[in-house]
């Protein structure tokens, strides 16, 4: 379910200002509106603070991950209160990294900004150097020491068929040449020759600038192993990172109070249930208290509370960024429920539904402290792959003899097979969409309105068998044109009351658009079968290809099993990109379009510690 909210209003004396918070922060019941607090200089310095933190996280995480430095325009990262000094960085100290974990942080970006100053060193040393090489190696002082005795001297380039001739007292060198482009020097008094571009001195010998590169590719490297060894301190990083967070969201909420005089105030929103609670830690406190129901107009936070067996779904609205508005509905558990055979379906494999499972106790082994709820959910759904994969008998795209059953046999059958799976599908889409509408009948009876809902239902009926007679599944049975249009009668009639017909009139001008959109809705349920079918193909395909090579079977093993590997680890990757793409979609966009759902809510954070 949806809790209902209170909108709270409290107050105390601006000298309890720090002291109140903590207290509500010790609750942890209260989602605070912290408006443009952001604004104010102490959330400013804490917010930097805390992005330092994070971006050093983020330094040490692609520096194990081997993710190379790319070079910048702009310039590096400067961590918060570190300016950058002058020194070059090809001479600069590196920073050690010692100390407490904000001394940690520091030197962690520190390093960072001295890398991304090599990168961008190298880069430029490889383009001077490009630049210089067709113009070989001199003494770069020699042309000054020229030009102060009056001689003056210009290098070049020009296409390969110019004209090379110099005025009166000069001489040209022609330095160097490939089939379109000539390199070289003039020495002497006089214009350049037509058709020659004038190229600037080098400031620094060849040979020097190659010196240079290597240096800076050595210190990178050296950076980069330095910071890999600080990943040690990952822990404390970590740990101070939290506390940082913690702390930019109370500069946010100290900056959130409103004053007059000796008095602040914040407002919030607290579940409904919980108000007793708040109201008695008031009393205990000396707060003063208003509390009240939501105001028309007001967009209060959602806090979803499902049934505790469906709990673990929430860990997926809160990796999906969706939140139903709080006027809307908790569909919490058909969206697992469905989200789930979804899931088996589009993985389609027994074998990577029980590879995901070891995956998932393996991660909850190595991280006992993380959050509980992915891994649940992971678990079931691993578990519904394997339960699909048993039903299809497919596991690692083979179909073994001993495994056969009345199901796989159905499914995979010779000549229906394919027919029999997109019926399963089309029977599936059906099902969760006719759910949806008569939940909302349900929901909405007595009201005449409920009658609308029926009638989509007949309608969702009616492009059910108008799908499956397009495919050549079954031809769609007579009665089912009648329904059609008595369905279409009910919505028609029922959808709006006669008062709203003059506001939301275009509702029933766009009926023939949404009826049409219910076949598209139908329809969309094949690609459970479309995709799950391509996974297994792909699986199959591989293994005959690493089956069916023509090498001795000694010959044969290390590269049967490098295809096996590579190909299978392809296919589970994409595996996981459909279950984002696809499974999320038919939850979030048919069932939710039918349902009502338009997941504009934001979820309820209520200030508590982290």
């Amino acid at each position: 379910m949806i809790v209902p909210m209170k909108h709270m209003t409290l107050l105390c004396v601006a000298a309890e200002r720090e002291a109140t918070l903590e207290r509500l922060r010790e609750l942890g019941a209260v989602h605070l509106e912290l408006g443009g607090a952001a604004d104010s200089d102490a959330c400013r310095h804490a917010q930097n603070r805390l992005a330092t933190a994070r971006h050093a996280q983020q330094i040490l995480k692609d520096a194990l991950a081997g993710k190379p430095v790319i070079p910048t325009v702009s310039g590096p990262h400067k961590a918060h209160g570190h300016e950058g000094g002058s020194a070059h960085p090809l001479s600069a100290p590196l920073p050690e990294i010692a100390g407490d974990a904000e001394a940690h942080i520091a030197a962690i970006c520190q390093l960072a900004d001295l890398r991304q100053a090599l990168a961008n060193e190298a880069e430029r040393l490889v383009r001077e150097i490009a630049r210089v090489t067709p113009f070989g190696t001199f003494d770069t002082a020699l042309p000054a020491r020229l030009a102060a005795q009056g001689v003056t001297v210009r290098l070049f380039s020009a296409p390969a068929a110019a004209v090379l001739t110099p005025g009166e007292g000069a001489m040209i060198h022609t330095l160097s040449a490939d089939a379109h482009t000539v390199w070289g020097v003039m020495i002497g008094p006089g214009d350049l020759p037509e058709g020659c571009v004038p190229a600037a001195l080098p400031e620094t010998p060849l040979d020097l600038l190659r010196e240079q590169h290597e240096a800076a590719r050595a210190r990178i490297g050296q950076i980069t192993e330095r910071l890999c060894h600080a990943a040690r301190h990952a822990g404390s990083v970590q740990a101070e990172t939290d506390r940082l967070s913690e702390l930019s969201l109370f500069a946010t909420a100290a900056a959130a109070m409103q004053s007059a005089g000796a008095v602040v105030w914040i407002t919030g929103w607290l579940p409904a249930d919980q108000e007793a609670e708040l109201r008695e830690t008031a009393r205990e406190n000396a707060w003063g208290l208003l509390a009240r129901d939501p105001a028309a107009g007001e967009t209060p936070p959602t806090l979803l509370r499902p049934p505790r067996l469906f709990r673990p779904v929430l860990a997926l609205f809160e990796g999906l960024g969706i939140s139903p508005a709080y006027t809307e509905t908790d569909i919490s558990v058909p969206f697992f429920c469905f989200f789930s055979i979804f899931f088996a379906m589009l993985v389609g494999d027994g074998g990577y539904g029980a590879l995901i499972l070891a995956l998932t106790f393996y991660a909850r082994r190595k991280l006992p402290t993380a959050p509980r709820a992915p891994f649940v959910l992971l678990t079931c759904f691993a578990a519904a792959t394997i339960m699909w994969g048993a039903l299809s008998n497919t596991w690692f795209g083979a179909h073994p003899g001993f495994a056969d059953n009345a199901a796989s046999r159905w499914l995979n059958h010779p000549e229906n097979g394919i027919n029999n799976m997109m019926l399963f599908c089309f029977t599936l889409g059906v099902i969760h969409l006719s759910l949806a509408r008569l939940w909302n009948a349900a929901a909405l009876f007595p009201d005449t309105k409920a009658l609308a809902q029926i009638g989509w239902v007949g309608v969702v009926v009616f492009m059910y068998c108008m799908s499956c007679g397009i495919v050549g599944i079954f031809k769609a049975p007579a009665f089912v044109y009648p329904l059609f249009a008595v369905s279409v009668l009910l919505i028609f009639l029922f959808t709006l009351k006669r008062d709203e017909l003059k506001t939301n009139g275009i509702e029933l001008g766009m009926l023939p658009l949404n009826i049409v959109s219910a076949l598209g809705d139908i329809i969309s349920y094949v690609r459970l079968f479309a995709v799950g079918l391509a996974s297994v193909k792909v699986a199959e395909n591989f293994n005959d290809m690493a089956i069916n090579l023509g090498l001795p079977l000694w010959a044969k093993i290390v590269p049967m099993i490098l295809i096996l590997l590579v190909g299978h680890g392809l296919n589970f990757a994409m595996a996981g990109l459909s279950i984002l793409v696809h499974a999320v979609r038919l939850n979030t966009l048919e069932f939710s379009n039918h349902k009502g759902i338009t997941w504009a809510g934001y979820a309820f954070k209520p200030f508590k510690r982290l």
